[in-house]
């Protein structure tokens, strides 16, 4: 029988135990420790130095699709980018067998919080995911407001599941009318259209979503928005989002 690999973590099952993320300060050291410079992350992520530099600072908020292609630019496992910058360092050795698997107690996670969502990352332990699930708590109530922060629809390579756990969403897109969704509805949809989540009744509302490539994709961590918590972007900061390229490297 071959072997397997079992990661656990077993604090008591409180939302307090949440590790809040600050992507920004891990990417500067993983960019550092590449011995990379702004403007050759530039090169290789499509963003603009002086974005990267502030997203590195944690002034502006970094949408899931940028932070997609900052993982392919620093050639990185997108999990990474949520840890801390001593912990992205720390890269735990590949298991041996395909049989591996992570549990996460009421209140675990990896929280990364913006304006618009509230983001709990599950299962973080874990690199080279074909998958990510993650429990979202979305607050923006108006596609201005979540552009404001953003700058466009999300959109990424793969496709997307949603499931709403409580309250009311609207699925608004590029392509379609926006379609309302209830406590009981899911959703399965292909995430490289314009996507975005947004708050439609006056209760909490909360969604379990997970995103997987398609195909040959790198994994990726991939659901709605990863955000630094900090604010204050101006307009010419809120890029539109670019589609991350294809990784060179070897599966």
């Amino acid at each position: 029988m071959p072997a397997t690999v079992s990661i656990m973590k077993t604090t008591a099952p409180n939302a307090e135990n949440r590790t809040v993320s600050n992507p920004g300060a891990t990417i500067r050291s993983l960019r550092r420790s590449a011995d990379m410079t702004l403007a050759q992350l530039s090169a290789k992520t499509g963003l603009a130095a002086s974005t990267l530099s502030k997203l590195e600072a944690g002034h502006i908020s970094l949408s899931f699709d940028k932070l997609a292609a900052i993982s392919r630019g620093l050639g990185v496992d997108m999990t990474e980018l949520l840890g801390t910058p001593a912990q992205a360092h720390v890269r735990p050795p590949m298991p041996i067998s395909s049989g591996r698997r992570v549990m996460s107690r009421a209140g675990e996670g990896q929280l990364v919080e913006t304006r618009s969502y509230s983001q709990v990352y599950l299962a973080t332990e874990l690199l080279h995911k074909k998958m990510t699930p993650m429990v979202v708590e979305v607050h923006a109530r108006t596609m201005d407001e979540f552009l404001a922060e953003f700058g466009d629809f999300i959109r990424h390579p793969g496709e997307e599941f949603v499931y709403i756990i409580e309250g009311e969403v609207e699925f608004c897109t590029d392509l379609y009318a926006p379609m309302r969704l209830r406590t009981g509805d899911s959703l399965y949809f292909d995430s490289e259209m314009g996507h975005a989540y947004l708050k439609a009744s006056d209760a909490p509302c909360r969604i379990v979503a997970a995103a997987a490539p398609r195909g040959n994709e790198d994994p990726m961590i991939e659901t709605f928005v990863t955000a630094s918590k900090r604010r204050g972007a101006t307009p010419e900061d809120r890029t539109s989002a670019t589609k991350p390229r294809r990784s060179s490297r070897a599966k």
